[in-house]
C-alpha cells in the first residue's frame, strides 16, 4: 500500500439515524461535511455534531479523518488497508467515500490509537491546528 496523508479535522461529528421517510433537516448541507443517505429503512446523517438533528438514534463523539484527494477510481484497496490497519489497534470505524476521496471516523476515545496505528503503518497524519 502507497503511503497516504490523511488529516484529522477539527470538531465531532454525530451518526444520526432518522425514519426513512424524514425530510433532510434545513440548512444541514451548509456545513463542511455531510453525508446524507437514505434507504428504504432508514435516513442516515453523518454531521458536524453542532448541527446534528433531534433523533433517537444518535452516536455522538466521532472524529474525522480525510485522506487526502482526489484519488483515482482505479486505486484499489484504501479503504481496506486503512480499516485493516485501524481494526489491528481495536479502532473501530464509521466509513464514507465521497467522489474525490475517503473519510473515516473514529470515536474521539480512540484517536491517539487512530492516529498512532496510520503513523506506524507508514502514513502521514496531519493534526488540526
Amino acid at each position: 500500500m502507497r503511503r497516504l496523508i490523511v488529516d484529522v479535522r477539527p470538531g465531532e461529528y454525530t451518526v444520526a439515524r432518522l425514519p426513512a421517510d424524514a425530510p433532510v433537516p434545513a440548512g444541514l448541507l451548509d456545513h463542511e461535511l455531510v453525508s446524507v443517505t437514505r434507504t428504504p429503512d432508514e435516513l442516515s446523517i453523518v454531521c458536524p455534531s453542532a448541527h446534528a438533528p433531534d433523533s433517537d438514534l444518535v452516536q455522538a463523539g466521532w472524529r474525522l479523518l480525510t485522506v487526502r484527494g482526489p484519488l483515482e477510481f482505479t486505486l484499489t484497496g484504501i479503504m481496506a488497508a486503512l480499516s485493516g490497519e485501524l481494526a489491528a489497534a481495536g479502532v473501530g470505524l464509521f466509513a464514507l467515500s465521497t467522489y474525490d476521496t475517503d473519510h473515516l471516523l473514529v470515536k474521539a476515545a480512540d484517536l491517539g490509537r487512530a492516529v498512532t496505528a496510520l503513523r506506524a503503518s507508514g502514513h502521514e497524519v496531519h493534526l488540526p491546528v
